[in-house]
């Protein structure tokens, strides 16, 4: 029986057509000289912006996890980050503290901030995002506890709306020991307080 080759056609992006139809829509000339590789360019910005969606919290810190008979607390401050709020697509962006007591196991310091931006690479919210890096911390690390706080900016805040320029909301989330433990909890916010 002969086999037939299958050719597989890949469809173009059709978000540099939606973006050109956008800027007609907003009264522009898609064809004038400063905006002819506009739809090509925020194309690319928008896929790479939202790759979170690609991306499995579990492949990202896999490979780095390690035995490990440490049980002190084990904190990475001031991640830097940036996000889309899924409102408007207008970005957010700040810091997030992310802390955890180890169970046996450590995670490769490098790979909280690829966790970070696993899930601030997608169309989101502070409030959820917050928890969702927690959660996935707690899972994979299946550590006695997990705590994060993420300070952001909103330029949904900042350029429409209120247009209140400057202020942060912060989001925590805390769980295991970090939840059921007062001291534990002290200690991660008095760490986080105490920047030099």
């Amino acid at each position: 029986m002969a086999v037939t080759a299958v050719h597989h056609q890949f469809a173009p992006d059709p978000l540099p057509q939606l973006v050109e139809t956008l800027l007609r829509e907003l009264g522009e000339d898609p064809s004038r000289g400063g905006l002819i590789e506009t739809p090509e360019r925020v194309a690319r910005s928008l896929r790479f912006l939202t790759e979170g969606y690609d991306m499995d919290p579990h492949e990202a810190v896999a490979d780095a996890l390690f035995e490990q008979e440490y049980d002190e607390m084990v904190l990475v401050r001031e991640v830097p980050f940036f996000s889309l709020c899924e409102h408007h697509v207008l970005p957010f962006f700040g810091a997030a503290h992310v802390a955890y007591m180890p169970k046996g196991r450590v995670v490769g310091l490098s790979k909280i901030p690829r966790l970070v931006d696993v899930f601030a690479h997608r169309l989101q919210l502070q409030e959820r995002m917050t928890r969702q890096i927690a959660e996935a911390l707690d899972e994979v690390t299946e550590a006695k506890g997990v705590a994060v706080v993420v300070e952001a900016r909103h330029l949904c805040m900042e350029m429409r709306g209120v247009e209140k320029i400057g202020g942060q909301t912060v989001t925590s989330c805390m769980l295991g020991c970090f939840r059921s433990d007062a001291r534990t909890r002290a200690e991660f916010l008095d760490l986080i307080r105490s920047r030099t």
